[in-house]
């Protein structure tokens, strides 16, 4: 049964050696314009997909829906529990159902098109993806978003919910889309209420056998 009760929050940093290597919580990376964004540091936790698609961020979006990933996602991340996921993805179900509102239609994100860890094969470019702030639409209601007059009509439906919406203009080279609506709000940091980001975990998974660090 759908529930929408609050999921256990962790730091990333005091997570295992194996997954802070996959996740690298709060580690700096640049994106396609050479701006440095830091990776997120806390995640809710999920026990089961099962409990990801009993559990309901919006009134009309289960978490299951975006964080769906195939083989493309690394292995440890996609086979052994639990699962984890920033933080801001309930943020970014809001805007999603305020778009659901505006579109009065079902919105359907494609499998790898909600969160991508940053080990996932396609977050070889850093993107909102990666901050579980950005979801590909293949379809709403029952128009697929394939061709130039859909995409751009929706796109212009998502822009005006507010500034804050990026949606990448149809088209066939980089940064552009023409098989699906890509829709995000930027690189949204959460630091849930109870935690300190002066706490470090467990180090920089990078230098945590490095005896010289």
């Amino acid at each position: 049964m759908p529930t929408s009760e609050p999921l256990p929050v962790v730091d990333g940093l005091t997570l295992s050696m194996e997954h802070r290597r996959l996740l690298r919580p709060g580690e700096a990376v640049r994106d396609p314009q050479g701006r440095t964004h830091l990776l997120p540091r806390y995640f809710h936790v999920l026990q089961s997909w099962q409990q990801a698609r009993d559990t309901r961020v919006a009134p009309h979006f289960t978490l299951s829906e975006l964080m769906s990933v195939d083989c493309r996602e690394a292995r440890l991340l996609l086979r052994r529990l639990p699962h984890f996921v920033p933080c801001a993805v309930t943020i970014l179900a809001r805007y999603l159902e305020e778009f659901r509102l505006r579109v009065n239609a079902p919105v359907m994100l494609s499998v790898n098109g909600g969160y991508r860890s940053p080990s996932h094969q396609f977050s070889g470019t850093p993107g909102p993806h990666l901050w579980a702030t950005a979801a590909d639409i293949y379809r709403i209601g029952d128009t697929w978003l394939d061709d130039a007059r859909s995409i751009r009509r929706f796109a212009r439906i998502a822009e005006s919910i507010g500034p804050e919406v990026f949606v990448k203009p149809y088209g066939h080279g980089p940064g552009e889309t023409d098989d699906h609506l890509h829709f995000d709000i930027g690189y949204v940091h959460v630091v849930p209420r109870g935690l300190d980001e002066a706490a470090h975990g467990h180090g920089n998974p990078s230098h945590q056998d490095d005896p010289e660090s």
